[in-house]
């Protein structure tokens, strides 16, 4: 019986003297002085609308200047937080020019600016409430990181040579089975929160890291008491929500959504969805969903070309935005770019001209997001679906609200019979305030969408 005593009690001494080491390093390392006021505006998990910005493509110039420029035209869709993708020198040695190779974790990338052109986008967005969010890639490095000096940090093959994850040969792959390396990365994180006064992070490929390193980012992230700060998971697993992640990834979501426009799935499949993606999430955890980002952008095509059009993409918008979940619009979305935004995002431009021709489209995600922020039940009620194969339909009930939302995701008229249950309440148009008295069936023409509160 000695020798598990001693077994248990060695792990346990082993434990002890790795959190002192970790307590130590963080007490040894010197941050940044804070810049700015912690921002106080970051908006309450579940009142979230992101508003994904890929500064390459953004604007003609492709820097920070060029997205401050505009924050005003953001700040007028209702999104509340900003993400921007990786902001850090790109690696040139095996290099394909991805932002997601990141040189340095402390540094900001040239081709964008300044850490005071940073600062200013920052201020910016805080003026008007918005939050901002960093993007990072925790999984990986370029080749010409200076970690290259400390091979310790990188994970080897049976020869000794520096692995690349998976097909990314332009990038060195991270051991995580080395502590000092999760707290370099882990106070580089929270640098940034220092010396740039930013409210959270996007956390690239989640799924590469270990996810015991995700709880270790993110309990030392919440040791910061002056700020707020929102965290992503790029994973389509619940598992995230069990590491501290305010929010997974809607990878399932999005193909799945695919299937019903191009393949003729049934609608009901979202229902399955919303209980799978949502396993073990806490109130006010969520999944992130999207129509489009700068991956199946380039990828799969626009929201146009997956999505039947601007009005099949807005039938689809809303159920994304109303349903469950978190909505994410991608920069450009918003005024129907007809074309893709292909990788390394250094070609072909957001061309914003387009908003003059597309100000209907505009218009329409205002007002689609405007009403998410104005309803509580929307953004924290309950839910029941009554969604046909054809016909997304639910409710969201609040402690003084409840919404009815219909979306026909299929391009040709379809007949809803309307459950008994909900026939004999008032219902009135959202958006043009009209009063309905529900029929026993209603008629929606292709891609249309009918949102009733009462």
């Amino acid at each position: 019986m000695k020798f598990p005593y001693l077994f248990s009690l060695s792990v346990l001494t082993l434990l002890i003297i790795l959190k002192s080491d970790e307590a130590n390093a963080q007490q040894n390392f010197t941050y940044p002085a804070q810049y700015g006021k912690p921002f106080k505006g970051v908006p309450d998990r579940r009142d979230v609308t992101l508003y994904q910005v890929n500064t390459r493509s953004f604007s003609a110039s492709g820097n920070f200047a060029g997205v401050t420029a505009r924050l005003d035209s953001i700040k007028s869709l209702g999104v509340n937080v900003i993400y921007l993708m990786p902001i850090y020198p790109v690696g040139k040695l095996k290099g394909a020019n991805s932002p997601y190779a990141t040189q340095d974790y402390d540094a900001v990338g040239k081709e964008f600016g300044t850490l005071e052109d940073l600062r200013k986008l920052v201020d910016g967005a805080h003026k008007r409430n918005l939050s901002v969010m960093l993007d990072i890639v925790a999984n990986h490095t370029s080749w010409d990181h200076h970690w290259m000096n400390k091979p310790d940090y990188y994970l080897k093959d049976s020869l000794g040579q520096i692995k690349y994850p998976e097909t990314w040969k332009d990038v060195a792959q991270l051991d995580f089975k080395n502590q000092e390396l999760r707290q370099s990365l882990i106070r580089s994180m929270k640098s940034w929160v220092y010396k740039a006064n930013i409210d959270g992070f996007r956390c690239d490929y989640a799924d590469g890291p270990p996810l015991d390193f995700w709880k270790q980012v993110n309990d030392s992230l919440k040791t910061i008491k002056t700020h707020k700060l929102l965290m992503l998971a790029e994973g389509a697993s619940s598992k995230y929500f069990s590491a501290g992640f305010d929010y997974s990834f809607g990878f399932n979501y999005f193909g799945n959504l695919k299937a019903i426009y191009n393949r003729n799935k049934s609608v009901k499949s979202i229902d399955d969805l919303n209980v799978r993606d949502f396993n073990g999430a806490a109130e006010g955890q969520a999944v992130v969903r999207y129509l489009t980002n700068h991956d199946v952008n380039g990828s799969d095509g626009t929201p146009l070309d997956l999505f039947g059009g601007q009005r099949g993409s807005m039938a689809a918008f809303i159920v994304i935005a109303y349903m469950k979940g978190i909505p994410m619009v991608y920069n450009g979305q918003e005024i129907a770019t007809p074309f893709r935004l292909t990788f390394p995002f250094t070609g072909r431009k957001i061309d914003w001209s387009l908003a003059a021709q597309n100000q209907n489209v505009t218009a329409e995600y205002k007002k689609v997001i405007a009403f998410r922020n104005k309803s509580q039940a929307i953004r924290r009620g309950s839910l029941k679906s009554f969604s046909s194969d054809d016909v997304c339909v639910f409710t969201k009930t609040g402690a003084k609200e409840q919404v009815l939302v219909f979306s026909n995701l299929r391009n040709k008229t379809l007949k809803y019979t309307i459950p008994s249950e909900l026939r004999g309440l008032k219902w009135k148009d959202a958006f043009s305030k009209t009063v309905y008295n529900l029929p026993e069936s209603i008629e929606l023409k292709p891609y249309e969408y009918l949102v009733l509160n009462n």
